[in-house]
């Protein structure tokens, strides 16, 4: 994969909107410019279904008059078309209504220096090895138990990109990134034929560089024994008891946790959390990191969307929240400073202060004794000015500290706020998804409803 513009080119291309903006009478002007390239192919049953190839590219400008805010952006690069989205910016920033909180990040929190994370690894991946590869993961799918009767697919995906953002207070900066994925999806049947006995999981490996990937046959065995593992299925009667999430999930409720500490959900008032800075929010032996410099980090990145420096920080210790995610301008709704968090988090990491090295699933599974390991969860189901949680759940049925049964059917509930201080254990099997790291987790006095009305 080549791209088609160099960093140099970027830069000039940044450096002219700024100009262009300030010269057309802005009071301050942001820009960025980026491009990447990629390749995805699915495949199911042993045939190809699809194979793309990417290119994208875009340009955005942010200008000020004043107080006033106006945005436009294009994908054409020609110098007379930026000069025209400066101007479209313009149109707009002139017919917006003031606003005390607009403008460009304080000088003082741009970020200046130089920070190597790489966190750019092509993969010089042909269509054909790309095809191979899922059908090296479906194949070990497919062969692994005669009761894998079917696939949803498999499939690889590979992306690099680079980008330049810059602003009229002198800051510039960019760099190139990359991402590669595979995953697989098989289902198990019991009886061929019977469509009621059908069920579907899935599995996948993503990471920067391709040779952190995991192995695709591992990965579709994988997916097969998770398929395998779901079959017999029943409901549980309603009650409360104690729920485990597993780690792929569990960083969902840290991404609940997030959502709600977020900078525009705390100045519109709309979440569960507010005024919550210095307060209890976890139980006390939880403790979650953000670190933005870990090297080959999904997560990780000098500065924020602003340009903005990012922070190692403890944003939760022993439970207390330390540190909200701000961008500028919520920050100045909230009469706060930016945390450099324009654009999300940056490599968070829930952990427990129990935490053994030895507290992996099934010493997790130990733990909670008996309750619900929950593996999928349906529907949206969050409430953020309430905090009240209702999902539909797939899991199993634990006793004695082991797996009794799957378990379907059934709809999981609570509240967020309840759910993070009642946090009893963090596995130490930990897994990242996305941005997030963390281990499976046990809650404990969470509702768990049937939803076939089982009296079992």
């Amino acid at each position: 994969m080549t791209f088609a513009y160099t960093p140099e080119q970027f830069r000039h291309l940044v450096q002219f909107a700024l100009d262009q903006s300030l010269r057309m009478g802005a009071t301050g002007a942001a820009a960025d410019v980026s491009e990447s390239v990629g390749l995805s192919v699915s495949v199911r049953c042993g045939e190809v279904e699809t194979i793309e190839n990417t290119r994208d590219k875009s340009f955005g400008v942010t200008v000020y008059k004043g107080q006033r805010r106006g945005h436009a952006a294009s994908s054409d690069f020609s110098e007379s078309a930026i000069a025209q989205t400066v101007k479209a910016a313009l149109d707009i920033a002139s017919f917006t209504a003031e606003d005390a909180m607009a403008g460009l990040p304080d000088a003082d929190t741009l970020y200046a220096g130089e920070h190597d994370l790489k966190l750019y690894h092509p993969w010089k991946l042909s269509a054909d090895q790309a095809v191979e590869m899922a059908l090296k993961a479906e194949r070990a799918a497919l062969k692994f138990d005669p009761h894998i009767r079917n696939s949803d697919g498999a499939g690889v995906s590979t992306e690099a990109g680079h980008f330049m953002a810059g602003n009229s207070l002198g800051f510039v900066g960019g760099y190139p990134y990359s991402r590669h994925s595979f995953s697989v999806s098989p289902i198990a049947q019991l009886r061929k034929g019977d469509a009621s006995t059908m069920q579907r999981d899935y599995w996948y490996s993503t990471a920067r560089r391709s040779r952190d990937l995991a192995d695709p046959k591992a990965v579709g065995e994988y997916a097969a024994r998770r398929a395998l593992a779901r079959l017999n299925a029943r409901s549980v009667p309603t009650q409360q008891c104690p729920v485990m999430f597993e780690a792929p999930l569990a960083a969902g409720i840290l991404g609940s946790f997030v959502q709600a500490v977020s900078g525009g959900a705390l100045y519109r008032k709309s979440s569960f959390l507010l005024d919550s800075l210095g307060k209890q929010v976890f139980a006390d032996h939880i403790d979650v990191h953000e670190d933005p410099f870990i090297v080959r980090g999904m997560g990780s990145s000098p500065f924020d969307e602003e340009g903005v420096r990012t922070q190692v920080r403890d944003v939760v210790s022993g439970g207390v929240l330390q540190g909200y995610f701000l961008s500028t301008y919520s920050a100045r709704k909230l009469g706060m400073k930016t945390t450099g968090n324009a654009g999300g988090s940056h490599n968070l990491r829930l952990t427990s202060r129990h935490t053994k090295k030895s507290d992996d699933l099934a010493a997790m599974l130990r733990k909670m004794g008996r309750g619900l390991l929950v593996t999928e969860l349906m529907g949206q189901g969050v409430n953020y000015v309430t905090g009240d949680y209702s999902r539909g759940a797939f899991g199993y049925w634990v006793e004695n500290g082991e797996i009794a049964y799957p378990v379907e059917e059934i709809t999981i509930a609570g509240n967020v706020k309840d759910m993070l201080r009642n946090i009893v254990a963090v596995g130490a099997d930990e897994l990242q998804r996305g941005t997030k790291v963390t281990g499976s987790l046990i809650i404990e006095g969470m509702t768990v409803a049937s939803g076939a009305g089982s009296d079992e």
